[in-house]
């Protein structure tokens, strides 16, 4: 009974106070000028509880939501004021000046007329044929008894292009839709992306989610991207993308038992925990073409630059150089081959130091790989080092490009240490210098007897034959000889073990003079040496596996060939850092007693 009371008596006093204020219907818009394309939203507001109200026509203009409708209340110092506002939210079409009249409404039984609103529409974006969809304004906050709270949470993963090339890039973002206030979230489980090759996209300064607006399905949400990750299509055919998921702590309305709550518009609010997966994603990989396919292209997918460097064009035997290459531009840049380069057969050639310098952003990786070869001629001559062919499939265009460096003339001067051993600058191949042998016949002349006769003795006519068989065995003897040095292979077989022997004494001569670094190099410079020319390998394909599978194919023993494998390794981190766990003195030495095991068992 007090409650009703209690009621009666609000009403009645509300009722006084709404007759006693002035009352005022207006109509105010967003933006007086727009372009077409573009959206306004008009409001009309009145101080006041009213009805029937009646909007005017929107000439010119599309509505695409509303009518919105929003009631607040405010007291203050026992003075009561009610506030009513009727929304639309328009869709310019046409360019002109529009003159949007005025609506009406009913307070108190008193009809009310707002004012009339004249936009601008001036060129802007083109609209689409047809009519533009229509966005619900619907931000109730769900209630603890909502039946279904994937109309108000939900996940989707989406990616920039589902129909691409077998490793072309494309942007794959895991994206969360909300409509109701989120107390806490965690991601409970990512997808393991097989069938890509993936890299996160590196956002700087950004520790937080970034909230928008979105319109999804005609309805508004707010919206805030999880995480994002460039991927690339490892085979051709459709790859799906399994969902991600997540945990969520979300706030929802809860009725409230209070008269006086419910009355003003209040009440109480519940945290509810509610888990939420994206829908599976597909995405179709077509394969790269084979029409047009050059032989140079490797792999290479986006659209790429090259280019090409040499330290130095001319130098010494035995000398090193750097080669450069400079790959730049856009795609799966990560996942280069190495390149196919053809330095000359003279040349020894070490592994390229690979370095990335690239960005990961939205719109793909993108930057520059750097490879630096060390070369080392051995023999002096005038050599070239061939164009560098590179290919690449554009996606853009669907069409391979095919690309080439400049080629380099490199001098090659004798060095210190070079064997009798020169190159041809036209064919790089190797040639042995011929070696006469000639021969001093020792012998006793002999004493005659006056009287004799030498003339038709025995002695006569073998010395008179003896010219013509010397003649025919020099003859073959030449024959013989160029044919035996002739075979470049087996004449570097033979000479190994001495060349080999000369470099090591040039490696001795550092090690007196307490030259580590230089030690060091001459002492793998001498087994890299020795081992191509006793193996019959060139200096471009020579390499620790190359050199182990070799020389047991030739019936060295395991052990040999262990610490072969370990003085290399030795030597060749000893040139870039200092070692401290073995003498200089017992690598020489163990380095000696390779090669004259090598030589005893080849």
């Amino acid at each position: 009974m007090k409650i009703k009371l209690y009621i009666s008596l609000l009403l009645s006093f509300w009722t006084s106070a709404l007759l006693a204020q002035d009352l005022k219907f207006t109509a105010s818009v967003s933006k007086t000028e727009a372009g077409t394309g573009e959206q306004i939203e008009i409001t009309f507001s009145v101080n006041g509880n009213g009805d029937r109200f009646t909007p005017p026509d929107m000439n010119g203009f599309q509505v695409i939501g509303g009518p919105n409708q929003s009631t607040s209340m405010e007291m203050i110092n026992g003075n009561t004021t009610v506030n009513l506002s009727v929304s639309y939210l328009l869709l310019a079409v046409k360019e002109g000046e529009f003159t949007i009249g005025p609506a009406t409404i009913v307070v108190n039984g008193r009809k009310l007329t707002s004012n009339s609103i004249k936009i601008k529409v001036v060129k802007g974006h083109p609209i689409a044929q047809g009519r533009a969809p229509t966005i619900q304004q619907n931000n109730s906050v769900p209630t603890a008894k909502s039946a279904d709270l994937s109309k108000f949470l939900f996940l989707r993963a989406v990616v920039d292009k589902d129909n691409v090339y077998q490793g072309q890039q494309l942007t794959l973002t895991y994206r969360i839709y909300t409509r109701t206030g989120i107390v806490q979230s965690q991601v409970t489980k990512m997808p393991d992306l097989t069938g890509f090759w993936n890299e996160d996209v590196k956002i700087q300064q950004q520790q937080q989610a970034q909230w928008k607006t979105e319109v999804y399905d005609g309805v508004k949400y707010s919206v805030a991207d999880i995480k994002q990750i460039i991927l690339f299509p490892e085979h051709a055919g459709n790859i799906t993308i399994d969902p991600f998921s997540m945990d969520f702590i979300v706030r929802l309305a809860a009725p409230s038992t209070n008269l006086m709550e419910q009355f003003f518009g209040g009440g109480a609010f519940e945290d509810k925990k509610y888990s939420a997966k994206s829908a599976p994603l597909t995405v179709h990989v077509r394969p790269l073409p084979e029409a047009g396919k050059p032989d140079s292209f490797t792999g290479a997918v986006g659209n790429f630059s090259i280019k090409a460097d040499l330290d130095k064009t001319e130098l010494k035997a035995d000398e090193s150089l750097n080669y450069k290459v400079k790959i730049t531009g856009s795609g799966n840049i990560k996942l280069l081959k190495n390149l196919n380069v053809n330095f000359p057969v003279d040349f020894e050639k070490y592994d390229p130091k690979v370095t990335d310098t690239v960005n990961e952003l939205v719109s793909g990786v993108s930057g520059s790989r750097f490879y630096n070869y060390l070369l080392i001629p051995r023999h002096q001559g005038d050599y070239t080092i061939d164009p560098l062919k590179f290919s690449y499939f554009n996606p853009a265009t669907g069409k391979y490009v095919s690309l080439a460096t400049k080629a380099f003339k490199v001098k090659v001067n004798k060095g210190l240490n070079e064997s009798n051993v020169t190159a041809l600058a036209d064919k790089q191949d190797v040639k042995v210098l011929d070696k006469d042998i000639r021969y001093i016949k020792m012998g006793d002349a002999g004493l005659v007897k006056v009287g004799d006769r030498f003339y038709g003795s025995v002695e006569y006519y073998s010395l008179l034959l003896l010219g013509p068989i010397l003649c025919i065995a020099a003859f073959v003897f030449r024959k013989q000889n160029q044919k035996y040095n002739s075979d470049i292979v087996k004449v570097k077989n033979r000479r190994a073990g001495k060349v080999a022997a000369k470099r090591m004494a040039n490696a001795q001569k550092q090690l007196q003079a307490k030259n580590t670094h230089a030690f060091y190099e001459a002492v793998f410079r001498g087994l890299y040496g020795y081992l191509g020319d006793k193996l019959n390998i060139s200096y471009a394909d020579l390499n620790k596996d190359i050199i182990s599978s070799t020389l047991k194919a030739k019936g060295v023993e395991e052990q040999v060939i262990s610490r072969l494998v370990e003085t290399l390794d030795l030597c060749e981190m000893a040139r870039y850092a200092p070692v401290t766990h073995i003498s200089e003195k017992e690598v020489f030495e163990k380095a000696k007693g390779i090669i004259n095991d090598i030589e005893d068992e080849i």
